[in-house]
């Protein structure tokens, strides 16, 4: 090789500048080492800052920082992703489904009313009385047979600027369709209590029976047992309830002493299950005493102690997952929370809650019939969505009678071609205090 051409890649400047520099400007031995400290030029000749950090370390130590800085927070995202995501892996999973239900309501898709309001949500609400398991402490054990103990319809409006929940009386007289049993025999048609469509046929029957009494198409049903109720009470840290009179009740398994006090999830399962100890002992109270609670447990729910406190809000969100079974529309965390977000901005006052209008049924007194046509009018009300207003009970026949004092003395206001006021109910909402009621 000519000794005239560069072996260097760099640029012909470079190259002079080299060599008019000779071995003064080489740092390093021939074989390109880095000295090793005190080898080299003079450090004293080398710019430092104020803290007497030359300026290349000190950016190499911010480099370090914000490296270690990056890779801290890119664990914890990982972490908090990870754990975010095995709690709602977790939470799914609770959720039972009810293939069955939605199998047999297949079969009788033609039967069924159609939706009538695009956008309202009609869901049934059961709580299970079934003595099985866990369950078997609060009565006896039928084989593992259950009726349903507790059955709301629960009506959103279209709009979600309101929610009605229905009580139906479980002593309700009712027509019982045909139904296919969970041992593959089939039920006939009968007039029949309530509850014993659940017996017969479980959820599919009820949804049915419902159906056929009221014209309301049921778009999703939940199931919630006794062990899922009081774990949900407890991880709201209790209800506040107020009692007129102190309760012993042993078959309920309930204890109380008069006035208002805060109930955990057992006291509060004997309370809404109680019937003989409280009131005149009929399931109407009972009902009536169901709703407050309900309306009480709303409330305590939708608090910002609760909803904005991830770790009193998570137990809460386990208990209720754990307590449902649901039919394959609702059964996902994803679509529960579609379903409450949508509830989320409903006002407490206008979370209602009131029992079909109800009589006792004339060849037996211990059990129910409908009141006619003040309950057809209410079902048409929710079947259209329309507006339904609720007042307590007492309020109610307060103003009953003064309606009734007007009218007979012929001073009636009401204005005949004006608009056709909203029928009023009786019932509570979630707003009221029940210890000032």
């Amino acid at each position: 090789m000519d000794a005239d051409v560069s072996e260097s890649a760099g640029p012909p400047d470079e190259s002079d500048e080299s060599a008019a520099g000779g071995n003064e400007s080489r740092s390093g031995d021939a074989s390109g080492a880095t000295p090793k400290s005190g080898d080299g030029p003079d450090t004293a000749s080398t710019p430092r800052d104020a803290s007497g950090a030359t300026p290349t370390s000190a950016a190499g130590h911010r480099h370090h920082w914000l490296r270690w800085t990056a890779l801290g927070a890119s664990f914890v995202v990982l972490v908090a992703a990870g754990v975010g995501w095995w709690l709602y892996r977790k939470l799914d999973g609770n959720i039972r489904t009810d293939t069955s239900a939605a199998a047999e309501l297949k079969v009788y898709e033609r039967e069924r009313p159609a939706s009538v309001v695009h956008d309202a949500e009609n869901i049934l609400l059961i709580g299970s009385d079934s003595r099985a398991g866990d369950n078997r402490k609060y009565g006896r054990d039928d084989g593992g047979s259950q009726r349903s103990d507790t059955t709301i319809l629960l009506h959103l409006a279209a709009d979600r600027k309101s929610a009605t929940a229905m009580s139906l009386p479980r002593d309700l007289m009712a027509w019982i369709p045909v139904c296919h049993k969970s041992d593959g025999t089939t039920t006939k048609k009968q007039f029949a209590q309530f509850n014993w469509a659940f017996e017969f046929g479980g959820t599919a029957c009820t949804i049915r029976t419902v159906e056929k009494m009221t014209g309301i198409r049921i778009d999703h049903h939940m199931v919630v047992d006794f062990n899922g109720f009081k774990d949900m009470v407890d991880a709201v840290d209790g209800v506040e309830v107020c009692l007129k009179k102190p309760v012993d009740d042993a078959d309920a398994h309930l204890k109380l002493p008069s006035g208002r006090q805060t109930l955990d999830g057992e006291q509060a399962l004997g309370y809404v299950r109680a019937r003989k100890s409280i009131g005149n002992g009929s399931d109407t109270e009972r009902m009536d005493r169901q709703q407050q609670f309900l309306g009480a447990l709303v409330n305590k729910v939708q608090s910002d102690g609760v909803l904005l406190n991830p770790t009193r809000l998570y137990p809460v969100l386990d208990a209720a997952t754990k307590a449902l079974t649901t039919d394959p529309g609702l059964d996902s965390l994803k679509d529960l929370y579609e379903l409450v977000r949508g509830m989320r901005n409903v006002p407490t006052d206008k979370v209602q809650f009131l029992t079909v209008p109800r009589q006792p049924y004339a060849a037996n007194r211990n059990r129910d019939e409908l009141v006619q046509p003040d309950a057809n009018r209410l079902f048409k009300r929710l079947r259209d969505d329309d507006p339904v207003t609720v007042v307590p009970a007492d309020r109610l026949k307060h103003d009953d009678e003064k309606n009734n004092r007007e009218n007979n003395a012929g001073t009636d206001t009401q204005d005949a071609s004006g608009p056709t006021p909203t029928p009023t109910y009786s019932g509570n909402n979630a707003a009221a205090d029940l210890c000032k009621q």
